[in-house]
């Protein structure tokens, strides 16, 4: 088993349905997911994420505001994003958001960077998509420097230079916990790589296994710039029933609507059952069923990957509330012992 594997749980706020079928208003879906959070630190659950987006169907806009009040409810989990789309964002108020984060958590903060699978950020905010690809790197580069917690100076075309400018609060322990999120193209590997930076993979469809030659590329990257190996994380979709049925009835029709409604904006056909099934099976990304299902497909990917650390999206679309405690339950009390064992 990799030395120190972790288990964390990701959410992106999705809005949710009531008992009645109805649409819970964000407010009360950004509670729940406080309630979530808490449930996750009590079972001893590693980390906690709640992604960045900007959309009607997802509550989520300011992740260190909501983390800041799940710290102020939880003792030991580590709380970070699941996605800052660093794009259209400071990279300064980020680091300055999440070191502030650090310290009132006493230590438990980290931030997952990334581009983001949605772009309404970048109007929203003022941003010309036509620079999506030089926009991140120049923050990328930016924010690496803040990394160092040292004066930073630094140019660019999509922001104003800083010169010998400190940033503040610093962290306590001088260092702020930072991945780069992935979809899977081999740029993104070796630019994280490149930035000495640990690597998170999206995996959202296809065979998680398929996604070892990225793992590959990244340790050949940090090699060849004789940098040490850096932790390898994954997040997948999942979610935990008694049973595989059971888990597969409950999640359908949520995730087919989360689905359907994306697939209208890209031009995707609605999602049918057996495409579902296929998600579902051994070779693919999604983690539904009952324990022992998804702890084996957990522990397979762990070990093909290589991974420090498997962060389970236990949101989906509009899946209740309750359904979704209950998965947390199955997920630190059923499938994280299970998924040790079969490593060891």
């Amino acid at each position: 088993m990799p030395q120190d594997l972790e288990f964390g749980l990701d959410t992106f706020g999705d809005v949710t349905v009531d008992d009645s079928g109805n649409l819970l208003p964000q407010h009360q879906v950004l509670r729940n997911i406080v309630t979530e959070a808490e449930l996750a630190d009590r079972l001893g659950i590693d980390f906690f994420g709640v992604g960045e987006h900007h959309r009607a169907d997802f509550a989520v806009s300011a992740p260190d505001v909501l983390l800041a009040a799940i710290a102020g409810r939880t003792e030991h989990i580590r709380l970070g994003s699941a996605v800052t789309v660093l794009s259209s964002d400071d990279p300064v108020r980020v680091f300055q958001r999440f070191s502030t984060l650090d310290a009132i958590s006493n230590g438990r903060a980290e931030v997952i960077i990334g581009r983001g699978s949605f772009t309404e950020s970048f109007p929203l905010f003022g941003f010309n998509l036509d620079q999506y690809e030089l926009l991140f790197e120049e923050r990328l580069k930016l924010f690496t420097e803040l990394l160092k917690e040292k004066p930073v100076t630094w140019q660019g075309a999509t922001r104003s230079a800083l010169k010998d400018q400190q940033v503040y609060p610093p962290t306590a322990m001088g260092s702020l916990r930072t991945w780069v999120a992935v979809g899977g193209t081999p740029a993104s590997v070796v630019r994280a790589a490149d930035h000495g930076l640990p690597l998170m993979l999206a995996i959202i469809g296809g065979d998680p296994l398929s996604f070892r030659p990225l793992v590959e590329l990244y340790k050949r990257t940090l090699a060849k710039r004789e940098m040490k190996p850096l932790p390898i994380g994954v997040h997948s979709p999942g979610y935990v029933a008694d049973t595989d049925d059971q888990a597969r009835e409950e999640l359908f029709p949520h995730f087919a609507a989360m689905y359907a409604k994306i697939g209208r904006e890209r031009g995707w056909p609605p999602l049918s059952r057996a495409s579902f099934e296929q998600l579902a099976a051994p070779s693919g990304a999604l983690c539904a069923g009952a324990p022992e299902t998804v702890a084996l497909k957990i522990a397979n990917t762990v070990k093909a990957l290589g991974l420090s650390r498997f962060d389970m999206k236990y949101s989906a679309g509009t899946l209740p509330h309750e359904m979704m405690l209950r998965s947390i339950e199955l997920y630190a009390t059923k499938v994280v012992p299970m998924v040790r064992a079969m490593l060891k």
